[in-house]
């Protein structure tokens, strides 16, 4: 569930955008230490001498194109608990092209190299190749936050569901100075809805904001 959960980290998706993604929507470069060769798909079998065992992963990219959140069977077209629908808050056909870091490009390698994929292209699946299903990433979940927190923590609110992965991302670029738009593009959010939820984020700093904004205004005077 590594690569899952960091999808949700790295690239700010939901948790049902995560159980959708497919190998043919992702875009994952790196270049070959061995050889140098610029390697457009990390995945692709190596065809030369080489066999590219040492890359240095670049950044990527992955193509939103729909989620698969649980529904009672009942309300789903075919009577199966999951449906594939667009997008959140897009037109059904519409996509959303989130780049993401090496990080998380060397773990999509990883696990594609030793879980392959759904007959679909789904990367994450259940035990028997349906739709991942949330009480299984759940109790993943549950199962990390226990081994990697101490007690005090595992008790706090504090990355308490596989959903605050996807607020970390957002605190962390909202942190690092990445412009409010280009944040709630990636989330897929609206800039006011983004501001609404994660106003908190980027408050304080004034010091640093303070020293950015001198240094633009001592420009104009040299």
């Amino acid at each position: 569930m590594t690569a899952f959960f960091g999808c949700l980290y790295y690239a700010g998706t939901r948790p049902s955008e995560a159980a959708d993604l497919r190998h043919p929507d992702c875009e994952l470069p790196g270049r070959c230490l061995a050889c140098g060769v610029e390697l457009s798909d990390v995945t692709a079998p190596a065809t030369g001498a080489c066999r590219h065992e040492k890359i240095e992963y670049g950044w990527g990219r992955i193509t939103l194109a729909g989620t698969a959140p649980r529904a009672d069977s009942a309300w789903t077209d075919d009577g199966q608990t999951h449906e594939r629908r667009g997008l959140k808050h897009r037109a059904r056909k519409d996509t959303r092209v989130v780049p993401i870091p090496p990080q998380l490009v060397a773990l999509l390698h990883r696990y594609i190299t030793d879980h392959g994929t759904a007959p679909d292209g789904r990367l994450f699946r259940g035990l028997h190749g349906g739709p991942l299903s949330e009480s299984v990433y759940d109790r993943w979940w549950k199962f990390a936050r226990e081994n990697a927190l101490t007690p005090a923590q595992v008790a706090s609110p504090l990355a308490r569901r596989p959903y605050d992965l996807r607020h970390a991302a957002a605190s962390l670029w909202l942190n690092a100075g990445v412009p409010a738009t280009e944040v709630a593009r990636r989330l897929g959010h609206s800039v006011a809805v983004l501001l609404r939820v994660y106003a908190n984020c980027i408050d304080g700093g004034e010091d640093g904001v303070n020293d950015r904004i001198g240094d633009a205004l001592g420009d104009q005077w040299r």
